[in-house]
């Protein structure tokens, strides 16, 4: 199998990114008095935004031609743990400011970001190793960011208007 074969997976998941960030920022601007008006949702929104950013990032990184795998690994092994590190404390911050009572629900929002920057983690090392096997561990990673992105961008267009 070719890299070129990913092409379009690549072009496609860069271009969804780039629409949902967008829709995001609609909601966001459409809706700025009420977000701001509950502690944890401009940061929820952020979070979006980065899991967003990252599919963007990595999708533009497997299209630069030419690329050995091991620069691949390496370029999505430096996002992985950069957005990781950024989203754990944003997360344990949230986290902390929850209350008691919606602790619980936001411990789902906590686990499907871990769970898609555990991917991107598990492809990095499985493309240094495996190459063009490895992946495909790309593909959960980006489809429960996408999952995840929606969600919240549901909550910040619809259910906030309830």
């Amino acid at each position: 199998m070719d890299i070129k074969e990913w092409h379009d997976f690549y072009v496609a998941t860069a271009s969804a990114a780039s629409a949902l960030t967008g829709l995001i920022f609609v909601g966001v601007s459409i809706n700025i008095t009420k977000i701001l008006s509950f502690p944890k949702l401009p940061d929820r929104a952020l979070l979006s935004l980065i899991l967003l950013l990252t599919i963007l990032i990595v999708s533009i990184l497997m299209l630069i031609p030419l690329q050995t795998y091991t620069i691949m690994g390496t370029e999505v092994s430096f996002v992985a743990v950069s957005v990781y590190i950024l989203v754990t404390k944003m997360d344990i911050s949230i986290y902390r400011k929850t209350e008691k009572l919606y602790k619980g629900r936001y411990f789902i929002n906590i686990s499907f970001n871990q769970l898609s920057l555990l991917f991107y983690l598990i492809a990095a090392v499985a493309i240094l190793i495996c190459k063009e096997d490895g992946m495909y561990w790309l593909i959960p990673a980006i489809v429960l960011s996408f999952i995840k992105a929606v969600i919240d961008a549901w909550v910040l267009l619809v259910e906030i208007n309830r």
